[in-house]
C-alpha cells in the first residue's frame, strides 16, 4: 500500500519548496557552532580535547559542511584545544571546513593566519559587531565607528587570505540603514560570506523571511552583487522557543548556511538546536544526510558538555518513541505484528524512528493494556500464559508510571516462584 493512501499530508498543501541552484554559491549547509557558542551556555562543561576531537568526527558522519571550533581570543587554553582540532581534521582528511570566532580587532585574527600557515587549510574568521541601535546606545557607539573597526579587521583578514564571514550581531534588531551601509561596505573589501543573527532570540519566522528577504534584494544585489557569489548564513537563539521553526523559515527564505548546537546548547535559552533542525529538514526533503549517528551525537554531547536532554525532548529523549498507553501501543503492536516496520514508525509517531538510527519501544504501566504485557513477555523470551499476564497487569495497574524492564523481570520472576 502506498504511503499517500495512509498518510494525508497537510503540511503539503500549497506549500513548494524552490531553490533555483543558480541563486546560490551551494546547497543548504550547516555550521555546527556546539564547540563555540554552544560552550558559553552557563552551565556547559568545556570538553577535553578528545571529547571534542570525538564530537566532531560525528559532526563528519553526519555530512555537516562547517564548524566553529572556538575563539582563539579567549587564551592560550583554547588556541591549543583549536590547534588540536585542527589537526584532526587534517589527519583523517575531514571535508568539514573549520572556522573560529574573532571579535573585529587584529589580535584576534592574528592566531588564525598562524593557524592558517601550520595547517595548511583555510580557516573562516567569524568576525561579528554588534549593530543594533540598543546595543550602539549602551555601548556608545556610532555606525562610522563600527565601520571604521570593521574596515581595519577585515581588511587585514582579506590581505592575509583569511576568508571573512562577517557577523552582525543582533541584525533581527537592527535598522535596515545600518545593517545595508556596514554589509555594503563589508562586500566592497573583499567579504563574500554574511551572518545574520538573531542574537537575543527576538524574531518570528515571519520576520526571519523579511529580513532575509531584505538581505537579498536591498543589501546584496541593489549592491551591485551576484547572490550566488555571497554565501547568507543564518544564526539563531532559542529565547522564545522559535529557534527550529525559525532556521526552516531561513532555509525557504534562501539561506545558504543554517547555524545551530546539539541540543540546543549556548547562552540564556540556548541556540537554535541543530539536531532538531536536521531531522525536520531531512522529513521535508531539503537534505538527504546519514541521519542515523545523530542519535549517538546529542548523547554525546550530552554526556561531554553535560547539556540536558530531557527524556521528553523531541526525537532523542528516552520517551520519544515509547508508548505504555494501551491503544498507542497496540496499534504499533499490530504494525510491528504485520512485519511493517515503516508502518509500525508511523502509526503513532510523527518521525520515523529507524531513520534517525532509533525503534520503537512498548512499555508496562498503569496505562498499558494486555497487548503491551503479551508484546513485552513474547520480546522476551517468555510464555505469555493468562495467568502470568493476569499478574502482570494487576501489577501494572498498581504502578505510578511506567515500569522499567528490571521490574517486569522481577514481577515475573515473583510469579514464576509461587508457582
Amino acid at each position: 500500500m502506498e504511503e499517500r493512501s495512509l498518510i494525508y499530508d497537510w503540511n503539503t498543501i500549497e506549500y513548494e519548496f524552490n531553490r533555483n541552484p543558480s541563486n546560490h554559491p551551494h546547497g543548504v549547509w550547516f555550521d555546527d557552532e556546539t564547540l563555540r557558542d554552544g560552550l558559553q551556555s552557563p552551565s556547559a562543561r568545556n570538553p577535553t580535547i578528545e571529547e571534542k576531537k570525538e564530537l566532531l568526527s560525528y559532526m563528519e558522519k553526519l555530512g555537516i559542511q562547517k564548524v566553529d571550533l572556538g575563539l582563539p581570543g579567549a587564551g592560550p587554553f583554547h588556541l591549543e584545544h583549536i590547534n588540536a582540532l585542527l589537526s584532526h581534521i587534517t589527519e583523517n582528511d575531514f571535508k568539514i571546513r573549520p572556522g573560529a570566532a574573532v571579535r573585529t580587532l587584529m589580535n584576534d585574527i592574528e592566531p588564525l593566519v598562524e593557524m592558517q600557515n601550520k595547517h595548511g587549510i583555510p580557516i573562516q574568521a567569524s568576525a561579528f559587531l554588534g549593530t543594533s541601535p540598543i546595543r550602539q546606545y549602551t555601548e556608545g557607539w556610532t555606525m562610522d565607528k563600527l565601520i571604521s573597526t570593521m574596515e581595519k579587521a577585515v581588511s587585514f583578514a582579506v590581505e592575509s587570505d583569511v576568508q571573512v564571514m562577517f557577523v552582525t550581531e543582533d541584525t533581527t534588531r537592527s535598522k535596515p540603514e545600518d545593517v545595508k551601509k556596514i554589509y555594503q561596505r563589508a562586500m566592497e573589501l573583499g567579504v563574500r560570506r554574511l551572518c545574520i543573527c538573531d542574537t537575543c532570540g527576538h524574531v518570528t519566522p515571519n520576520g526571519v523571511k523579511k529580513l532575509l528577504n531584505f538581505i537579498d534584494e536591498e543589501v546584496i544585489k541593489d549592491g551591485g552583487y551576484h547572490r550566488s557569489d555571497i554565501e547568507v548564513n543564518w544564526h539563531g537563539h532559542q529565547d522564545r522557543g522559535l529557534g527550529v521553526a525559525n532556521n526552516i523559515a531561513a532555509v525557504e527564505a534562501g539561506a545558504d548556511v543554517i547555524h545551530g548546537t546539539a541540543l540546543g546548547v549556548g547562552e540564556r535559552a540556548g541556540n537554535a538546536p541543530l539536531d532538531q533542525t536536521l531531522v525536520n529538514l531531512k522529513l521535508m526533503g531539503v537534505i538527504d544526510n546519514d541521519l542515523t549517528h545523530l542519535d549517538q551525537y546529542t548523547r554525546l554531547a550530552n554526556k561531554y558538555i553535560e547539556v540536558p536532554l530531557p527524556r521528553n525532548y523531541p526525537v532523542f529523549g528516552e520517551d520519544a518513541f515509547e508508548t505504555g498507553t494501551g491503544v498507542h501501543a497496540s496499534a504499533v503492536i499490530k504494525a510491528m505484528k504485520k512485519g511493517d516496520n515503516w508502518l509500525a514508525d508511523r502509526v503513532y509517531s510523527g518521525v520515523p524512528a529507524g531513520d534517525f538510527g532509533l525503534k520503537q519501544v512498548i512499555r508496562i504501566g498503569h496505562m498499558a493494556g494486555r497487548s503491551n504485557i503479551i508484546w513485552w513477555l513474547e520480546q522476551n523470551g517468555y510464555e505469555a500464559e493468562d495467568e502470568l499476564v493476569a499478574h502482570i497487569f494487576e501489577v501494572a495497574k498498581s504502578q505510578r508510571r511506567n515500569m522499567e524492564d528490571s521490574e517486569v523481570e522481577a514481577a515475573v520472576s515473583q510469579f514464576l516462584n509461587k508457582s
